[in-house]
């Protein structure tokens, strides 16, 4: 079945959301549709949708036209099994002692490494982006220092990897929040999948908004793999959740940005520990006074 995208940008959040919005009514209706800021400091708002029929171009000129944004660029997507391709492009990663891998490289785990296994299906968080790469590589950075996580929490999980690698390492019980339903579920499974039930709770939850969350702190670690600006508008909600002495380690920040975020963090009561750029993203390991 064939798979035809339809994108454009414009300048404010609240035309972006209705824009979205108006979407959802057109016929041939779209499979999903989504709205994002983009992320590199222009201020433009990204919506996009994904259909399983051609869409209609008239409607989405006259959508484009009537919220003030660019014309969409339409295009149709190549059948292609994401899966088999993903299996066959993603080899392993390894951040430290921790190796990344799908259930395909489970043969390849060295004896010496912390296996993680998160499947080719969900991507996003298996290692390869420079992010989650670069938070492993903290928390295997801070371990080797002779840190010990008795109180862990990770906001904003995705697949759970950096709760999962904190389960690995420390005993205790790791804490895992994410805002969307569907990545609690995912973070759910890749728990149960790597043994670590009981190990990792999942948790939905906005930020530190959950009453389990809140009994637990103060943390002496907390993972925040998310953007640039939900991290900043976290940081006083971190500085009250970590104890003197405690760590946050936080990524999803384009190399630019980071100075903004360090800069948010400093106001709430954390000092920089160690900056790393991976690419095009910086991930920062912070130390509350």
């Amino acid at each position: 079945m064939p798979t035809f995208t339809a994108f454009t940008t414009l300048e404010t959040k609240a035309r972006a959301g209705a824009l979205g919005d108006a979407m959802e009514r057109l016929r041939p209706e779209p499979t999903g549709v989504g709205v994002f800021e983009i992320e590199d400091g222009s201020g433009l708002w990204e919506v996009g949708g994904y259909f399983t029929e051609s869409p209609d171009e008239a409607g989405l000129a006259v959508l484009a036209a009537a919220f003030g944004a660019r014309p969409f660029a339409v295009s149709e997507l190549p059948e292609t099994d994401w899966v088999a391709k993903v299996r066959r492009e993603l080899a392993p990663v390894v951040a430290g002692r921790f190796f990344v891998h799908g259930s395909h490289d489970a043969d390849k785990v060295p004896a010496t490494a912390e296996p993680l296994l998160i499947e080719a299906a969900m991507a996003f968080g298996t290692g390869h982006h420079g992010t989650t790469l670069g938070c492993l590589s903290a928390l295997d950075r801070l371990a080797s220092g002779g840190f010990v996580g008795r109180n862990v929490a990770d906001i904003g999980c995705g697949t759970a990897v950096l709760a999962m690698g904190a389960a690995r390492i420390w005993p205790g019980t790791v804490l895992a929040s994410d805002i969307d339903e569907v990545a609690v579920d995912v973070a759910e499974a890749n728990v149960k999948a790597n043994g670590l039930e009981g190990r990792v709770i999942c948790l939905e939850a906005a930020g530190f908004g959950h009453p389990d969350l809140a009994a637990r702190a103060p943390y002496d670690l907390v993972f925040a793999n998310i953007l640039k600006a939900p991290l900043v508008d976290l940081a006083p909600d971190m500085g009250a959740s970590i104890a003197p002495g405690g760590h946050a380690i936080l990524s999803g920040i384009l190399n630019e940005q980071a100075d903004e975020v360090v800069a948010a963090y400093d106001a709430a009561g954390f000092d920089m520990h160690t900056r790393e750029e991976i690419g095009e993203w910086t991930t920062l390991t912070l130390t509350r006074r």
